[in-house]
């Protein structure tokens, strides 16, 4: 089983955030943290690297009920979705597949709420 699915998408880096964005939101998503790994790696490291963005996306209908099955879920949360431009200028967005990440915790009733997860951010990847 994969931890993640993915989408190579049509138009700029740019473009991708501001979609995957959207798409989030209508899902009931919204994003908590945003950080530019690009951006990070050079001021950190003085290293170059690609652009690559991860969004922290959190809908709070399912976060709480999480939470209120698993006192420390909150340690995987929020839902990770990652856009990155590849070396041949290829953009691709990726997203964290909760039901892969919440076999490590054995509570059947956070599985649930995984697939009901799960099948919102496969909505938003399939239509960015």
């Amino acid at each position: 089983m994969s931890y993640y699915f993915s989408k190579m998408v049509t138009g700029d880096f740019d473009a991708a955030i501001a979609k995957v964005t959207e798409e989030l939101k209508k899902e009931g998503f919204g994003i908590l943290t945003t950080i530019d790994v690009q951006e990070t790696l050079k001021k950190k490291l003085d290293v170059e690297f690609r652009k690559y963005k991860i969004l922290g996306a959190c809908n709070p209908h399912f976060a709480h009920q999480a939470l209120s099955e698993e006192p420390f879920i909150g340690t995987m949360l929020p839902c990770n979705v990652i856009v990155q431009q590849h070396e041949n200028g290829q953009v691709e967005v990726s997203a964290i597949d909760p039901v892969a990440s919440m076999m490590a915790v054995q509570n059947e009733k956070l599985g649930e709420v995984a697939n009901e997860v799960r099948k919102k951010l496969e909505n938003v990847i399939a239509n960015v």
